[in-house]
């Protein structure tokens, strides 16, 4: 009985094969689907890049710069982390689970945001944010490259991060507006409940696994075991490439923390008003999102070197330009060049590794 029920078991995996196709045309659906979830995930990063720093020294009196910035550590560690595990996450439990498990853990947030009696509440919010976007956005990745199959990663990792982060820019600009109007809490995070609702409705409800479409690819391209201490090594010291590809990541994350946590205290320092610093949040993420369209395609033609070599380049000449200029105009340019070089660089990481 469970040879003939183990048959009946392959032979209707091998029939809902037949009807699947790697492909961004074929499975555009799917995809389009995983792109409006981006935007959710996107947007509850984008709820803090205008206020929270600007929340810490007005609502809880935090009074150095290292402590106001501190939520950005404490999300990036519980990101880090979730990026870590989320792959091998995803193959125990599936993609799918892991993006709603990603949602559930982003639920309270807002709510943490809104209700926080002390800055200690504010870290905790960011823990549970940074596992939600490692978790969410990693799962939306996966997903789409396992849709449009290999030829087409760096296309695909440039729609995906251009969702992302032209909802980073919106909310970010948004949320900026909204506090100049009524203040830093609690309606900027009112925002935040819709997001989290709308992305957990829709991983929930309407995504669908991608599990047939790697199984797939596998067949067609056999993938090398690896355990994580394998592929530490491998990014580490076996494969200066790989190196190369990881600490370029690592300094690009870097100057994206200071573009979050430091760049609003300072324009604050300079007198700008809280609607001029959501604009200079928003610049930034908006060109870059906007140029990955076209980042991500010009990567699969010229291969990825030329552009991650170069858009780091421009990302160091643009900070040192944000340190230097006085006016908001040469601010808006620094931003937007800042952008441009973080546009250049970041899906093609994605790709490369």
């Amino acid at each position: 009985m469970k040879v003939m029920e183990r048959s009946r078991q392959d032979e209707a995996v091998q029939i809902s094969r037949a009807g699947v196709s790697l492909g961004l045309g074929e499975n555009w659906h799917q995809f389009a689907l995983l792109m409006a979830v981006t935007v959710f995930v996107g947007g509850m990063v984008g709820l803090e890049r205008s206020v929270l720093p600007l929340l810490a020294e007005s609502e809880f009196g935090v009074a150095t710069t290292a402590a106001a910035v501190s939520f950005i550590a404490s999300f990036g560690i519980a990101k880090a982390f979730a990026n870590l595990f989320s792959g091998s996450l995803s193959q125990r439990f599936t993609r799918k689970r892991v993006l709603v498990a990603g949602w559930l853990f982003g639920l309270p947030v807002p709510f943490m945001l809104i209700l926080a009696p002390s800055w200690g509440w504010v870290i905790g919010a960011n823990l549970l944010l940074g596992v939600n976007q490692g978790l969410t956005w990693s799962m939306t990745v996966n997903m789409k490259m396992d849709l449009v199959g290999p030829r087409r990663r760096g296309l695909a990792l440039g729609l995906n991060e251009t969702a992302g982060y032209v909802a980073v820019a919106a909310a970010a600009f948004l949320t900026g507006i909204i506090a100049k109007e009524y203040g830093v809490r609690p309606e900027p995070f009112y925002l935040g409940i819709a997001l989290v609702a709308l992305g957990l409705g829709f991983s929930a409800l309407l995504v669908r696994d991608t599990k047939i479409f790697v199984q797939l690819e596998s067949e067609r391209h056999p993938p090398r075991p690896s355990s994580l201490r394998q592929s530490f090594q491998e990014i580490t010291w076996k494969k200066p490439h790989l190196f190369g590809i990881t600490q370029a990541g690592l300094v690009k994350n870097f100057n994206d923390g200071v573009a979050w946590g430091i760049f609003p205290l300072f324009f604050a320092s300079r007198g700008l008003e809280l609607d001029q610093i959501a604009v200079l949040a928003s610049v930034y993420p908006m060109v870059w999102g906007v140029l990955q369209l076209a980042t991500g395609w010009i990567s699969d033609v010229t291969g990825r070197k030329p552009l991650i070599v170069s858009g780091m380049v421009l990302q160091g000449v643009a900070i040192s330009t944000v340190g230097l200029t006085t006016s908001f105009g040469g601010w808006v340019a620094a931003v937007s060049l800042l952008g441009a070089g973080t546009a250049m660089v970041y899906p093609t990481l994605l790709a490369a590794i």
